[in-house]
């Protein structure tokens, strides 16, 4: 089970930064990341409220909060470089974050097999490769890279932490409430703050004639994006965090794909064979 849930958290967050890098070509990062955050708090509470997950709550919350506050700063930074720079180099650069939780999984006494370290090595690889990131260029593509990179490791960091949020699907759903909660202070403060020195940027008559099919996709994005983080947290339960995490990490190729046959954007050779690199490296993995 864990190869599936990481594997469909890889689906699920992939097609959601798809839909959240389109967002922030219309609307600002900080706008996305709290609307959309904001749509999946509301279908979190419902569903602790339905299922009397308030009743589970333990010490290991703290890691969802921490979790929060760091995947807010993440997401921002991941959104704006998604605006900047092609989905089909910017997603796949964000991985390299996944030394962090690969190496609290290591530190924490997992040892993988021969067949698990090379399919983690392909697909570490492979990720890296499907990006084909241009270091060199205008300011614009070196200010995307940074703001890539600092939202790599801190999507590793989360992926760490919301590991040990939960003791198990029963307060699984109350940690991705308290996780999106810590999400909506952290980033609703920064709009706060960013509307009130750029008015002209955080118009409300601006926003509210956004349209239906805009509001649709907040919401789309933010329920997308706490899913995939509950399959992680499952898939990371149920076997080796270090695996989990590698699988997990192969949504760029399915933003990278999206942005290919749903928006034109054309895929390097060097991206083509790192995709395919990254899906041996998942087959070695699964096939453990």
């Amino acid at each position: 089970m864990t190869a599936l849930f990481a594997l469909v958290s890889s689906a699920l967050w992939g097609i959601s930064d798809f839909g959240g890098g389109l967002l922030t070509r219309r609307l600002p990062a900080l706008v996305v990341v709290v609307a959309s955050q904001a749509a999946a708090a509301a279908a979190l509470l419902v569903a602790v409220a339905a299922t009397g997950g308030f009743d589970t709550g333990s010490a290991r919350l703290l890691y969802a909060a921490a979790a929060g506050v760091v995947g807010t700063v993440a997401m921002i930074a991941f959104y704006r470089a998604l605006a900047l720079g092609p989905m089909g180099v910017v997603s796949p650069l964000a991985t390299v974050g996944v030394v962090v939780p690969v190496g609290v999984g290591l530190a924490m006494g997992e040892r993988p097999g021969l067949l698990q370290a090379a399919g983690i090595a392909v697909a570490a690889v492979g990720v890296v490769l499907a990006g084909g990131p241009q270091l060199r260029g205008a300011p614009v593509q070196r200010t995307s890279v940074l703001l890539t990179l600092v939202a790599a490791f801190g999507f590793g960091t989360v992926m760490a932490l919301m590991s040990q949020a939960s003791t198990g699907a029963s307060g699984l759903l109350l940690a991705l409430l308290v996780q999106r909660a810590c999400n909506l202070a952290v980033g609703g403060g920064a709009l706060l703050r960013a509307a009130r020195r750029e008015p002209e940027a955080y118009r409300l008559a601006d926003l509210a004639g956004a349209g239906r099919r805009t509001f649709a996709g907040l919401a789309a994005v933010g329920i997308g994006d706490v899913s995939a983080n509950g399959a992680f947290v499952l898939s990371s339960q149920s076997g080796s965090v270090a695996v989990a995490a590698v699988l997990a990490s192969l949504y760029p190729v399915v933003t990278a794909l999206s942005a290919r046959f749903l928006i034109g954007e054309r895929l390097r050779p060097v991206q083509a064979a790192g995709s395919g690199l990254a899906l041996a490296g998942a087959i070695l993995l699964a096939a453990r």
